[in-house]
């Protein structure tokens, strides 16, 4: 089974990309899967019930969403090859812009939106920098000159990178996306396989429940500021 992960900021479009993507796919006959990891809630199961696509959803909870989505990938790619899907879509919640669900040999997708800022592209981390494919969206609702000079951003940041730009709404640019997809590669199982940028670091007594400011209640892993 092919396996993409797709990863980028809140609210950039992903799921809509993604829906717009997978109708793409569904119409040269194959059978797509999403696995949708997010943090407190989401509604997007629904959309994706609502278009016919298998979906299963999970919510880190008080976890950051990167170690949960890598302890589980695992157990999601055996999911989809029980479900006989041919392409199994992972769909990961970015919220701290230093998150990198992406794996080695794994297509790696960032999604993100020409409405976040010309230097947003250098603030996000190996979710981008790291990825194979960058979508851009709501590149309709900026001019030329904004949508040239975010992509050279967007091109500064990862060199290696395809750009695509796909709208959420129209689904304009989404076939091309799917051909993409199509050259992913198969696998059976992803054990061995690595990360291609390792995951945040924070151990420390708030990891653990300390909810008490001050340096008494500080341990482990903690980074202090230099402020003289």
């Amino acid at each position: 089974m092919q396996l993409i992960t797709v990863a980028g900021p809140p609210s950039a479009g992903k799921t809509s990309v993604i829906l717009n993507i997978i109708k793409a796919m569904q119409a040269d006959g194959e059978t797509v899967g999403v696995v949708k990891f997010d943090c407190l809630s989401t509604q997007d199961q629904k959309l994706y019930e609502k278009n016919g696509v298998v979906v299963k959803t999970g919510l880190s909870g008080n976890l950051c969403p990167d170690h949960f989505f890598v302890t589980n990938i695992q157990d999601c790619l055996e999911w989809g090859i029980r479900r006989k899907l041919d392409v199994l879509i992972s769909e990961s919640a970015g919220l701290c812009n230093r998150c990198s669900p992406h794996l080695r040999g794994v297509m790696a997708v960032c999604v993100i939106d020409n409405l976040s800022g010309v230097n947003t592209p250098r603030k996000i981390g190996p979710m981008l920098k790291f990825a194979d494919v960058i979508i851009i969206t709501k590149g309709d609702i900026v001019s030329q000159a904004e949508r040239e000079v975010f992509a050279f951003r967007v091109k500064q940041a990862n060199p290696g990178a395809m750009i695509v730009y796909v709208n959420g709404i129209t689904g304009q640019g989404a076939p091309e996306v799917s051909r993409l997809f199509k050259t992913a590669a198969h696998w059976e199982t992803l054990s061995g396989c690595s990360l291609r940028f390792s995951m945040p670091a924070a151990v420390c007594s708030y990891c653990l429940g300390q909810t008490r400011v001050g340096v008494d209640f500080q341990m482990g892993n903690v980074r202090k500021m230099d402020l003289l």
